[in-house]
């Protein structure tokens, strides 16, 4: 690998505020682009989050992180961890980066024009190929270590409607062989045909379950759409078109959202909405280990018609005095029931709970809307709790900061 000169990496850093200005026209470019000349490549990338713009715009935030700390890649922190377990749950390839960099960097020339000169344009290249071995590198570590390669077919052997909203899938391998394991918190991605569209179609989904290597369970939401959001192409024909018996196609589980097994510390589960199914999976975990650590579950919904796994949850906390339960309703039912259903009516309000919530060396694990996220986190921060010690998951293209 060709190492970056002072100049090279002069240029790099300069060029920073381009991508701050200008990154989603160039990366909007970058996709038309290079899916005009590779379309089996739409089969890897959600063509939802293309057609709203929201994945080029994290892929221009994205190069303009990389540029800006381009002589102190350890400021990226967990961003390269965290894109490289999405890129080894969709199956990104080491041939796939030559084609990424030659369309990347073409798109900035598109661009840019005669705003970009060559040694620009030649520092860029070498840059563009360190970080390609740094996510490659990182990359192979995790498919070494997954229990399957590439997309692999299990048999829906249940599904079970959870609320009005999610409902689940339970998975068993179609070869009849183990489900092999995973760690609670981690997703696998589904890929189904999207007539629509005329491609395959990867979603990631949380393992909402304890892992016992008979089968996976995702739980899936319905995305009806709203407004000028379309209705989601994959969950819906997951719930309409997805039925006991079929096969669907599923990666190794990935992501770095997991809970740490080894500790003995209390453990703060706090979600929101279809958030709660990493959540279901850490608590059914520690409750299949017999686990004495002290949990605290909050979870926020709308009412009980979309609260999935509510009387598993309350059977959970009842049955088990380490374990504490707080469900915030923000649209009160007239059947819903208080200390059955639900604890608080309106939004989550940590004060509310503090001396359950709020816990010497807690582990806090956070999931839900990025609004939600957002607000949590800040709450959590404000009362003291190192941040080091909130753990957060983001789906699809958003950031939370």
């Amino acid at each position: 690998m060709t190492a970056l000169t002072a100049d090279q990496i002069a240029r790099v850093k300069a060029t920073a505020p381009v991508f701050a200005e200008h990154g989603a026209t160039i990366t909007k470019h970058f996709y038309k682009r290079m899916f005009n000349a590779h379309p089996e490549l739409k089969n890897l990338f959600n063509q939802t989050h293309q057609q709203s713009g929201s994945q080029p715009e994290t892929l221009a935030r994205a190069v303009y992180a990389y540029a800006a700390n381009i002589d102190n890649l350890g400021a990226l922190g967990g961003a390269v961890s965290h894109i490289a377990n999405k890129h080894a749950s969709l199956n990104i390839r080491p041939e796939h980066y030559p084609i990424v960099g030659r369309h990347l960097l073409g798109a900035v020339v598109d661009v840019l024009g005669d705003a970009v000169d060559q040694p620009t344009l030649d520092a860029w290249a070498v840059a563009y190929e360190q970080l390609a071995n740094i996510m490659i590198g990182t990359e192979a570590k995790l498919y070494e270590a997954a229990p399957w390669s590439g997309f692999r077919p299990f048999k829906v052997v249940r599904k079970h409607v959870e609320s009005d909203e999610i409902t689940s899938f339970y998975l068993a391998p179609a070869d009849g062989a183990p489900a092999g394991g995973f760690e609670p918190g981690q997703y696998v991605s589904v890929t189904r045909y999207v007539e629509k569209l005329g491609v395959d179609q990867p979603r990631q989904y949380s393992l909402s379950d304890a892992p016992h290597g008979r089968w996976l369970r995702i739980s899936v939401k319905r995305e009806d759409g709203r407004g000028e959001v379309e209705p989601g192409h994959v969950s819906n024909l997951m719930h309409d078109g997805v039925e006991e018996g079929a096969i669907v196609h599923v990666s190794a589980p990935m992501g770095e959202f997991k809970l740490d097994r080894k500790k003995t510390t209390p453990v703060v589960l706090l979600s929101g909405g279809v958030g709660i199914t990493p959540m279901a999976s850490m608590l059914a975990t520690l409750l299949a280990e017999r686990s004495e650590r002290k949990v605290t579950f909050v979870h926020a919904c709308r009412n009980r018609s979309v609260h999935a796994f509510g009387e598993w949850m309350r059977r959970s906390a009842s049955g088990h005095p380490n374990v504490k339960l707080a469900v915030f309703y923000e649209e009160v039912g007239a059947a819903d029931r208080v200390g059955v259903d639900y604890d608080f009516e309106g939004r989550v309000e940590l004060e509310r709970i503090a001396a359950d919530a709020i816990l010497p060396d807690a582990d806090y694990y956070v999931c839900g809307p990025v609004a939600f996220m957002r607000a949590q986190r800040d709450a959590l921060v404000a009362r003291g709790v190192d941040s080091a010690r909130i753990h957060t998951e983001i789906f699809g293209s958003g950031m939370l900061d």
